[in-house]
């Protein structure tokens, strides 16, 4: 076993020692593509969506130095009729280029990351296959390999892009990446005779990179587009369900938490770590965002285009907004319009998309605290009080305090809405949402709730163990607060929330069009 030739199973064996979801089923859509047109592999994920533990995976099923029977008996893989035919019969050739990139900052040698690269891997290489003599590049030997020895590998690259990031003004240095990637994925000629398959990862999609000419021939798997690979994104509901009645979860509170992202195939999906952190700690938090800095949200958000700070708020609220993601040029710094930014954070898993609407929105409780942190700590200073002035808010309707609901609410809908949409009543609902923001944390948000003889705008209800009383508020457009109160008791939205024991606020707003003035009014409900 080597460092980067046939790195063994290690890496596999120790995730199968802990938590651990079968996501083996990705080794079978592998195996059909071995030796085939489609033999080139390209899936970008957000970090932490489990990239590096399927690069284990695989290397551990391909590795033909190690024996990784047992560590697959059980799992998807093992009933796949290609389970026998595959496992453990080749060369496996592993490079992490982020490590590369890690090694050679610390030697401050970052410049010669490619030449370390080629020299390190065509010395195991050597010694590997003493019959094959060191010549040139990495490409050319194993091509050399391969022609005497009928052997081919497979590559898996883990963070492929990573130069491109992290030596982004380096144009010697990617050249000379490009052309390494040329040599090995891009002259068909030898890359049929020499290479089996290659799986890379990445964060960002590939096709649109200066060196698209050289990594083209890759059929890729995006947050976007994740096709055939959209289940081993991250976890899915059944998967999560299982999880947590395993460890005695709460699964309500592991929905609202980590669930939201959502594909054409699969409409529910969990980011992966978070879910397997808060199952090992017994405890709800944002995890992901702790191994981010929030820096990386806080660059593109407080950029200057225009509509931006309206569809952050519009988002915080609950609302998920169009989008066209077609301009993304695919790089972190060719961004020019608010659609850039907001396909960007897709990729970097900050929001999730609606492939079918077409709409972009925040997916769950962990993303936005981090949108809430970025926000209140950054240089959208108004955001930043509308956000503290949430809080203030709810504690302003238990008091029952009518004029500074009203005023709060105002100032919301300012900020919330654009001009062509302001005077809608879908603004001022959407303003609600983004007015009563924090409220998430101790209530249960429903719309439209079923109830006597209607639907009640919006319920706030109080989640568990909590002796805050339910909120149940309607809106009204034209007309008067008073009217919104009374409108609850004539149509008896009360009814179905007495189950829930406590207080029950109802709360009436009114949205004036002519003279943009919001009125509020608020009472106990008597029975």
């Amino acid at each position: 076993m080597g460092t980067y030739l046939n790195v063994g199973n290690a890496g596999f064996s120790s995730v199968r020692k802990g938590l651990y979801v079968d996501k083996t089923g990705m080794i079978s859509f592998i195996n059909q593509t071995l030796g085939t047109k489609d033999k080139l592999t390209c899936v970008s994920r957000p970090r932490r969506f489990g990239k590096s533990f399927a690069a284990q995976m695989l290397c551990a099923y391909y590795d033909k130095s190690c024996d990784s029977r047992k560590l697959f008996e059980g799992l998807e893989i093992s009933k796949d009729d290609s389970f026998e035919t595959y496992l453990n019969q080749y060369d496996v050739i592993y490079l992490d280029i982020t490590g590369f990139i890690s090694r050679a900052f610390i030697k401050g040698d970052l410049p010669n990351v490619v030449i370390n690269l080629q020299n390190e891997v065509t010395a195991e290489l050597e010694a590997a296959y003493p019959e094959a003599e060191r010549c040139g590049s990495l490409p050319d030997m194993l091509y050399q390999i391969s022609q005497a020895t009928g052997q081919k590998f497979i590559f898996i690259i883990d963070e492929w892009d990573a130069l491109f990031r992290e030596a982004k003004d380096d144009k010697f240095l990617l050249d000379s990446y490009i052309q390494l990637l040329r040599g090995l994925f891009k002259d068909s000629g030898k890359t049929d005779r020499m290479i089996e398959a290659a799986y890379m990862t990445g964060i960002l999609p590939i096709k649109r990179y200066d060196s698209q000419s050289v990594v083209s021939d890759f059929r890729e798997y995006t947050m976007l587009a994740p096709r055939k690979l959209a289940k081993y994104t991250g976890f899915t509901e059944a998967e999560t369900a299982w999880l947590c009645k395993e460890y005695g979860v709460d699964f309500s509170e592991m929905k609202r938490w980590y669930d939201g992202y959502s594909f054409s195939r699969i409409k529910s999906v969990y980011n992966p770590n978070s879910v397997i952190e808060a199952v090992k700690n017994e405890e709800f938090g944002s995890y992901w965002a702790r191994t981010e800095t929030y820096e990386s949200l806080k660059i593109y958000i407080e950029l200057n285009e225009d509509g931006l700070k309206e569809a952050v708020v519009q988002m915080l609220g609950g609302e998920s907004i169009p989008i066209e993601t077609e301009t993304f040029q695919n790089d972190m710094t060719n961004i020019k319009r608010k659609d850039d930014v907001l396909t960007l954070l897709i990729h970097l898993g900050y929001l999730a998309y609606d492939a079918e609407r077409k709409r972009v929105f925040i997916p769950n409780e962990e993303v936005k605290q981090e949108f809430i942190r970025t926000v209140t700590v950054g240089r959208h200073k108004e955001l930043a009080r509308l956000i503290q002035n949430s809080d203030l808010l709810l504690q302003q309707t238990l008091n029952m305090d009518h004029e500074a609901v009203a005023a709060a609410i105002e100032e919301a809908h300012k900020a919330s809405a654009i001009p062509l949409t302001y005077n809608s009543e879908e603004a001022l609902r959407s303003t609600i949402r983004f007015a009563y923001l924090t409220c998430v944390d101790e209530f249960m948000r429903i719309e439209e709730l079923p109830s006597g003889h209607g639907y009640a705008d919006m319920v706030f209800i109080p989640r568990k163990n909590s002796s805050m009383p339910v909120i149940l508020v309607e809106l009204r457009w034209d007309k008067t607060a008073e009217s919104a109160i009374e409108q609850i008791k004539s149509r008896d939205y009360p009814q179905v929330l007495w189950e829930y024991g406590g207080e029950i606020l109802l709360v009436g707003i009114n949205y004036s069009e002519k003279s943009k003035k919001h009125s509020c009014k608020i009472e106990k409900y008597q029975k």
